[in-house]
């Protein structure tokens, strides 16, 4: 056990943590920063937002997951950056949860907003579960920065 905690308390696998997560939520915003008014779409299918708010989330959203990603592959305020996405995905998955509980068919918008990427909410949620370990990762093993 003292192995597996000095192998996760390592430099390279807090690095490699840094860059999946962060890389992952970099290419995530992309398309949705690229295409807003599909990705407002997107958000709006969901069912789980007044209207006037749709269009809000939709432009700001992957603006804090590009940002957040960037200091994560930057390894700048690691732990902060991690807590974000960690909350990012914590919202995803209750959203996601919702619909599957709902059963509406949904297009997640995860990582396009070309309409077509129709996966299972279930598929979704063990995903984005997954995506929580390096979160987790991080923010128990990343050291603290001294202020």
């Amino acid at each position: 056990m003292a192995g597996i905690i000095r192998v996760l308390k390592s430099r390279p696998a807090l690095i490699v943590s840094r860059l999946i997560l962060g890389g992952i939520f970099i290419y995530a915003a992309l398309d949705k920063i690229a295409h807003p008014d599909q990705f407002a779409e997107i958000v709006n299918n969901y069912k789980l937002l007044p209207p006037m708010l749709v269009n809000l989330v939709a432009i700001t959203l992957p603006w804090l997951e590009v940002t957040a990603g960037f200091l994560l592959v930057a390894g700048i305020w690691v732990k902060d950056s991690a807590a974000i996405v960690g909350a990012l995905l914590l919202v995803f998955i209750t959203a996601i949860s919702i619909n599957l509980v709902r059963g509406l068919d949904f297009d997640c918008g995860c990582f396009s907003t070309a309409g077509s990427s129709k996966s299972s909410a279930l598929l979704l949620l063990i995903r984005d579960l997954i995506f929580l370990l390096p979160v987790l990762h991080l923010l128990w093993f990343q050291p603290s920065v001294s202020r």
